[in-house]
């Protein structure tokens, strides 16, 4: 068996178990990484640098091939309405498998921190089928030094074959893609998709499970920083704007999905970002969309044109869900520390396929809590398979694929931070207008940029605010540089009784789908629900 490559020898990857694999290539680099992809024709060469793969038909997670095992550690633990369950005889059959499918093949092996934060971060290993997978979760992670590496000792080992399927009757998987997460042996095996997000995600999963227990809070958002030193956090599923609007060149970017809050402040889960790229354009993101014609850089599923090689980002031939991965040091104003203080500012990102939210509207802390536990968006087309246009969604923490535990675990970490902090609270639209999806128009990115700096710098405190009729939380009445009618929803709307009717309908969703979270809440946040009680 051949090595190459830098890395701890007294923790090799044979001692995991693989049978007869022909080599190991440990913390190969992008060069190394783009040499080899390309030679196996994994993937093209962009102009500009970047480097192009496909991922087949999956081009999104598949949430419903997840499984958790179910054992003594994770019995009384685990939200089992919101996460499939796997006996451990089915895991082993699956791990089992897994050994013995790597036979006969070459496999790259990336040692990486998931956590900024020494205190509570985790040592990975990625062991992939793909030189391209590799280069992906090196980007996405946090790479430790040379140093580091010789002492480096994984506790969380993921392994990613693309070409293993599973067996429905051998391991109870769903199909023959699988995600199986074996928490008590810190175990992850991802088999039958090419979707690189998911090695990412199952990283945040984890963390998701053992962090809460330390008092910290992990987070489905993004991060930035002010000159100032202060933090504000966008939380949001894929597709609200996390990326988007945290990369903003008058704030130090901490990361663009994944963050933990302790006692000493926030601190990224990732050393990259992983963003959208569909319709990206230099205009209206130019840090984002210089990344995407770097050295280093991964391009998911975009076009390129077969003989210039130049990307069309506005091609959705293949998906919506077109992505860029790239380290965060790539985005000229990011954060060389992954780490900072208390957050001033907490912004939730919903994507309104109906139409009906306000721009933006002020929290209290218990309206902060209610709407965390509601985590109303749409699933933007492309995100998960099969997903083709946006969906009205409620994914409790604004990431329920990814939340092991109970939702009130995380509701209840968040209410005691947000109120020791004294943390500002905001709800932010960034999907319909005047109209539902299919009627209306996308809430302009100008307009959510200009109301979030208005949010940031303290000066959308002094305005003036109404209290919305169906929600009750406080909408500002006037922010200079804003159009006045975007901040009554009704007043964009042509046909004033179907507005009631939508805004009734979505009241209606919301209460309904709080019922499961009252007996974990005190009154106030009960009383955050929206009211169906509208005076005509």
């Amino acid at each position: 068996m051949k090595t190459s490559g830098h890395f701890n020898s007294a923790a090799k990857a044979e001692a995991f178990g693989f049978e007869g694999v022909s080599a190991f290539h440990y913390n190969l680099e992008a060069p190394q990484l783009y040499e080899i992809a390309l030679q196996r024709k994994e993937a093209e060469l962009a102009k500009g640098g970047a480097i192009v793969a496909e991922t087949g038909i999956h081009t999104g997670r598949s949430p419903k091939d997840k499984f958790v095992v179910r054992d003594e550690t994770t019995e009384d633990a685990i939200w089992w309405d919101n996460n499939g369950a796997m006996s451990p005889e089915n895991f082993e059959r699956l791990l089992v498998d897994f050994k013995s499918h790597v036979r006969g093949k070459e496999l790259f092996v990336q040692d990486l921190y998931g956590g900024a934060d020494p205190a509570n971060r985790v040592r990975v290993r990625v062991v992939t089928e793909y030189a391209w997978h590799s280069l992906f979760i090196r980007n996405l992670l946090i790479r430790p030094t040379a140093v580091e590496l010789e002492t480096f000792v994984p506790e969380l080992m993921i392994v990613d074959l693309p070409s293993f399927k599973a067996s429905v009757a051998r391991h109870g998987a769903r199909t023959e893609t699988v995600i199986g997460c074996n928490l008590k042996d810190k175990i992850i095996l991802i088999g039958g998709t090419s979707y690189a997000g998911e090695m990412k995600k199952s990283v945040f999963t984890y963390l998701n499970y053992v962090l809460p227990a330390a008092k910290v809070m992990p987070m489905h958002c993004s991060a930035n920083v002010g000159d100032n030193g202060d933090v504000a956090l966008f939380f949001g599923l894929s597709g609200t704007g996390k990326t988007t609007l945290s990369a903003d060149p008058e704030r130090t970017l901490l990361g663009d999905d994944e963050h933990g809050w302790s006692k000493d402040g926030v601190f990224n889960f990732e050393g990259g970002c992983y963003a959208k790229a569909i319709k990206l354009s230099k205009e209206a993101e130019p840090e984002i969309y210089a990344t995407t014609h770097r050295f280093g850089t991964v391009l998911e599923n975009v076009v390129l044109d077969p003989f210039t090689r130049e990307i069309d980002f506005d091609d959705n031939s293949k998906t919506e869900n077109t992505r860029v991965a790239y380290p965060i040091d790539f985005i000229p104003n990011a954060s060389t520390t992954g780490r900072a203080g208390q957050p001033k500012n907490i912004v939730m990102l919903t994507c309104d396929a109906f139409g009906v939210l306000p721009p933006i509207a002020k929290l209290t802390s218990a309206e902060a809590m209610y709407h965390f536990l509601s985590g109303y968006t749409a699933k933007v087309a492309g995100t998960e398979k099969g997903v083709t246009e946006p969906q009205s969604v409620f994914s409790t923490c604004f990431g329920a694929p990814f939340m092991p535990r109970h939702p009130s675990v995380y509701g209840n970490l968040l209410r005691d931070l947000i109120a020791k902090h004294h943390v500002d609270c905001w709800l932010v639209n960034t999907g319909w207008t005047g109209g539902k999806h299919g009627v209306g128009r996308r809430m302009p990115i100008r307009v959510t940029r200009r109301l979030l700096s208005a949010a940031l710098d303290g000066s959308l405190n002094k305005a003036d605010f109404r209290r919305d009729p169906y929600f009750g939380f406080s909408v500002p009445m006037a922010v200079p540089g804003v159009e006045p009618h975007l901040l009554y929803p009704v007043k964009t709307w042509s046909n004033k009784a179907e507005f009631a009717e939508t805004a009734q309908k979505l009241v209606m969703m919301f209460r309904e789908n709080f019922l499961k979270f009252e007996e974990h809440v005190d009154s106030a946040v009960k009383a955050a629900a929206p009211t169906t009680l509208i005076a005509a």
